[in-house]
């Protein structure tokens, strides 16, 4: 069989498959990207990227548009029985730091994250097909062909389903959606115009049989986002989502005028699924996003989690496609990332339960959903075989990488690790001189994959003199970095980052081959 000219064909155009586009393509990988769907879609849905997905959106180089076109999260006002009881801020208290440039979630709607992302994407000469719906998957050793309505087909080495929780990839694979779903928790939801309450405050009214919850729509001027607890008929079913259903929700919950209320449009009614799809890969093909997991909207993770995996698998795709890594770093992406959906659905229904109870209570609302864990920094990969042994006094192998602020040596501008990390490569950085003749070796052997940096004292002392044409030198001016890493003053150490900017190897100073067999792979025959 003639190779296929489409290395990877994602199915779906949410913000998982465009964030896989992106990465895919900004390494020169032949990508596609179809959607079912005749236009794309107006719903604003999913409330905003989280502190890690900002990160991950910050190396895409889409992040001061999104930035520009969304908002902080807003201060939260409860009312019962239509009376104000309190106003909370559950960020308030957060800051930025060294580490950590976002310290809070980015209010934005979906449907203009899409655009952005679109934006992007065309830039490296992709466009989604739109009107182009799955209908069959033939794979063998070599490749995938996708069958399309109409009778097109689409060959490609790899597919990736992208699409959503009735993922007509997950469902043409067999593989199984375990979990359940709770008829009792069941919302209302649509993008609604409104006049009247303060568009600085995400509004929240509680009562004993229900609420009614509104938050401003960033970029509009009377746009806001409806969520409600449904109506009931005389049978105790729910009644479907309207204009008029919702008018007498607002009316009941706010005693305002439902007339305030003039327009609702992409109507839907939600119930709590979690459940969890028991394999990544099948051959040629991945799930990712919502095709391999869903769960509560509790602390807002869905998007998040999808955005999340397309990161991990991006590179993963493409080192394997390109021949710098064996078949066997794709086994990785689910050893790695469905650990992690387990881990957020524990966490949504904790997130959930602790909702339900709040809320229940005069002064309680949806703050009770927020918590570190639903910002994406914690934790790592600790568990795969893609973090052999090797730690500092702060991180392990596997961990988020952090982010610090240095300065180049040679021009003294400031200049951020993520700076240094944004782009398809790795990164090596090595702390102290001792690590000088590694950083050459490793820039020698590898410089089409790997940037080095030596991370020097202040004014790049200890070591400015190491760099040259085969390394970088970042001058660690503030000792935020060697914080932040966990690598004492009189330490010399070398911290290797993967592409997804994630702790891929903690090294001693003089460890070249250390990095070599990583990059060759090594890491999975040691672990």
């Amino acid at each position: 069989m003639p190779k296929p000219p489409t290395t990877a064909l994602i199915v779906g155009s949410g913000p998982t498959g465009l964030t896989l586009a992106i990465d895919l393509a900004r390494r020169d990988i032949g990508v596609r990207i179809i959607d079912k769907s005749p236009r794309f879609p107006r719903s604003s849905r999913a409330k905003g990227p989280n502190p890690r997905s900002l990160e991950v959106l910050e190396d895409l180089g889409v992040i001061e548009q999104v930035l520009a076109a969304g908002s902080a999260p807003l201060p939260m006002r409860k009312y019962r029985a239509g009376e104000v009881i309190a106003d909370t801020d559950p960020y308030a208290a957060a800051r930025p730091t060294p580490d950590a440039p976002y310290d809070r979630p980015w209010l934005i709607a979906q449907w203009r994250l899409e655009e952005i992302l679109r934006t992007r994407l065309a830039e490296y000469g992709v466009r989604v097909e739109l009107g182009s719906e799955l209908t069959g998957l033939a794979q063998d050793d070599d490749s995938v062909t996708a069958s399309l309505t109409g009778g097109r087909e689409i060959a490609a080495r790899y597919v990736v389903g992208c699409d959503g929780g009735h993922s007509a990839v997950r469902k043409l694979l067999g593989v199984p959606f375990e979990g359940s779903t709770d008829e009792e928790q069941a919302m209302v939801c649509g993008d609604v115009e409104l006049a009247g309450p303060d568009r600085g405050l995400w509004h929240q009214w509680f009562d004993e049989d229900g609420g009614v919850m509104l938050c401003p729509i960033p970029g509009t001027r009377s746009g806001w986002w409806f969520q409600a607890s449904p109506e009931t008929d005389a049978a105790g079913r729910p009644v479907p989502p309207s204009l008029e259903s919702f008018r007498r929700l607002f009316a009941k919950h706010t005693r305002l005028p439902g007339e305030l209320l003039t327009r609702a449009a992409l109507l839907s009614s939600y119930r709590v699924n979690e459940r969890l799809a028991d394999r990544y890969r099948v051959g040629r093909v991945f799930l990712a996003g919502d095709a391999a997991h869903v769960h509560s909207i509790a602390g807002g993770l869905g998007m998040n989690t999808g955005i999340q995996d397309a990161y991990n698998l991006g590179w993963k795709l493409a080192r394997t496609a390109t021949g710098q890594a064996a078949p066997g770093l794709l086994d990785t992406y689910e050893e790695e990332r469905l650990p992690i959906a387990a881990r957020t659905l524990d966490i949504t229904a904790e997130r959930l339960r602790a909702t339900l109870e709040a809320i229940k209570e005069p002064g309680g609302g949806l703050d009770s959903a927020v918590t570190p864990q639903t910002y994406g920094l914690e934790g790592g990969y600790h568990w795969s075989s893609l973090a052999p042994a090797g730690s500092t006094a702060r991180l392990r192998a596997g961990d988020r990488a952090p982010d610090a602020p240095c300065a180049d040596a040679a021009t003294g501008a400031p200049r951020r690790l993520f700076e240094a990390f944004a782009g398809p490569h790795f990164t090596l950085l090595g702390f102290g001189p001792g690590t000088a003749q590694a950083l050459r070796a490793a820039a020698s052997a590898h410089g089409g994959e790997l940037r080095t940096y030596a991370v020097t004292g202040a004014n790049g002392a200890n070591g400015a003199a190491a760099g040259g044409a085969s390394h970088s030198v970042l001058a660690d001016d503030g000792g935020h970095a060697r914080s932040a890493y966990g690598i004492g003053p009189d330490e010399d150490v070398l911290v290797l980052i993967r592409p997804d900017n994630h702790v891929g190897l903690i090294a001693p100073a003089g460890d070249h081959r250390a990095v070599a067999a990583y990059l060759k792979g090594g890491a999975l025959e040691r672990a």
